[in-house]
């Protein structure tokens, strides 16, 4: 009886360490995200880095393989077809805003912004699949990581209303698929595709240039002439 004790504690002390560094890394890394959201511009060009870094340290660390990161050709090839549905989708988009008049040039349309911006996507989407879904799967199971993790997507572009709604949808979507097909490329080109095509759907006057933390409150200051505060979007 002592020695199936004794087994059971050195499996049971492994299992609790993990779930309780899991829980640690998930909290304090969308906290730090959060907090870098809603400072002012010159603490995010310091904090900035710092939190959006230390995820990309922390699972290179456990480095779990290209596959488990969805950084193989295989599951390029096999979701390819997501970016036509995604251009499809985008076309359809573009042609109801000009049907009900809400199409409108994007605001700083110029090549190193919209590049910027994918690649931008492309690092949230390392984010959402590479470092929460993961440790989310591990503290509560699948289906339940999925739902949490888009939850968590969609709260990180508070107080847009606007954008906080289609990520929780992009959010959903974007692991289901990432769980099925493993591409972290073409999931942030998709989600890159589908913003652009949001920013200039959706009035500005809604999303605030695609604005989430203190540069959505601030949005209308720096219609008035004050200087702009970066916050990862379309709009920085």
């Amino acid at each position: 009886m002592a020695a199936t004790n004794s087994t059971s504690l050195s499996i049971a002390f492994p299992f609790k360490a993990r779930f309780s560094r899991d829980l640690a890394e998930l909290t304090i890394g969308f906290a730090m995200i959060i907090l870098v959201l809603w400072l002012p511009t010159r603490e995010q060009l310091i904090f900035g880095p710092i939190a959006l870094l230390a995820p990309l340290a922390l699972t290179l660390l456990r480095y779990p393989g290209r596959e488990q990161l969805g950084l193989t050709a295989r599951g390029f090839i096999r979701s390819l077809w997501i970016l036509p549905a995604s251009i499809a989708l985008t076309a359809v988009s573009v042609l109801l805003a000009r049907r009900f008049g809400t199409y409108h040039a994007l605001y700083q349309a110029d090549f190193q912004h919209v590049s910027g911006y994918v690649l931008w996507t492309i690092y949230q989407q390392f984010l959402l699949q590479d470092f929460f879904m993961p440790r989310l799967t591990r503290v509560l199971n699948q289906e339940s990581a999925i739902v949490m993790a888009g939850t968590l997507f969609a709260a990180a572009h508070l107080p847009n209303p606007t954008l906080t709604l289609a990520t929780l949808a992009w959010g959903l979507a974007s692991c289901w698929l990432f769980r099925r097909y493993r591409s972290l490329w073409v999931l942030g080109l998709a989600q890159g595709l589908l913003g652009l095509a949001f920013a200039v759907c959706v009035p500005d006057a809604l999303h605030h240039h695609m604005r989430v933390g203190l540069g959505f409150i601030r949005y209308h200051a720096i219609q008035a002439g004050q200087a702009p505060a970066f916050h990862g979007t379309v709009g920085k």
